[in-house]
């Protein structure tokens, strides 16, 4: 995120100040691209080598390499270094944070349901298993990586032509916690619990204000109760469907009045 929020922030602000004549729209979508791109790059500079490891030593060389980058940031030039990067043009909007969500949702439904999302998934579910029935589970843990290293950068490119104006303490470790909490809150499975954990701990901390340094302590709490009364998340892996959802509402609408009946017999 931190990757592609600097560089869609200074891909713009170059097209801009050479004076080329895009429209706003082209030139965010530049940017984006730009910014997935980078991103997915340094993520398989960094997924190539960690990638091999399991459990405990994968989730901690992670969060280390994502302390490198944040301190790389802070001490390099062309980022602002501490002081922060200013100058950003503001060209995100609800409207095409809206479609570009859509679309990404898009991409990441049709490859989950994929020949490749399908062997991800059994790497997962067991990967000792999947790697006897011959899949390479080093190839698709970088692919998964980098996928979502690469919409995670367009994500960051997204938040720095929201915000105008970065800071690298912004990415900081509570950062990776609030993505975490998103992601667990949700189901490690499921699209649509990812969706609403979001909407949900994004509405949750403007609500809850005046409670703001408690904020670690609720994410926390919220971790522990749900490792403890429902570790698979909200809808483990289970997805919003339409056609599921008018069949047991028309099953319901079909059902209710023979059941008062019989129970009026």
């Amino acid at each position: 995120m931190a990757t592609g929020a600097y560089t869609s922030a200074i891909t713009a602000m170059t097209l801009i100040d050479r004076g080329v004549a895009l429209p706003n729209s082209v030139i965010l979508i530049i940017s984006l691209i730009a910014a997935g791109t980078v991103s997915l790059l340094v993520s398989l500079i960094i997924g190539i080598p960690s990638l091999r490891l399991r459990g405990d030593y994968l989730g901690i060389i992670t969060l280390g390499f994502g302390e490198v980058i944040r301190v790389f940031i802070n001490n390099i030039k062309f980022t602002g270094g501490a002081q922060g990067l200013t100058g950003i043009p503001m060209l995100t909007t609800f409207d095409n944070t809206f479609w570009i969500t859509v679309f990404v949702i898009f991409v990441l439904y049709t490859f989950t349901n994929s020949k490749h999302g399908r062997a991800i998934i059994s790497i997962r579910e067991d990967e000792i298993a999947a790697e006897a029935v011959g899949i390479p589970t080093t190839f698709y843990k970088v692919l998964g990586f980098s996928t979502a290293a690469f919409f995670g950068g367009v994500g960051g490119g997204l938040y720095a032509h929201y915000l105008a104006f970065l800071d690298p303490n912004i990415f900081g470790f509570m950062r990776s916690v609030e993505i975490l909490v998103i992601v667990v809150l949700g189901g490690m499975g499921s699209l649509t619990g990812s969706i609403i954990a979001a909407i949900v701990l994004t509405i949750l901390p403007e609500a809850l204000r005046d409670f703001a340094q408690y904020r670690l302590l609720i994410y926390s709490f919220l971790l522990v109760a749900m490792m403890i009364f429902r570790p698979q998340g909200l809808f483990g892996t289970a997805e919003f469907s339409m056609k599921m959802f008018l069949h047991k509402l028309r099953h319901n609408q079909i059902i209710s009045p023979r059941k008062e009946i019989k129970d009026g017999d």
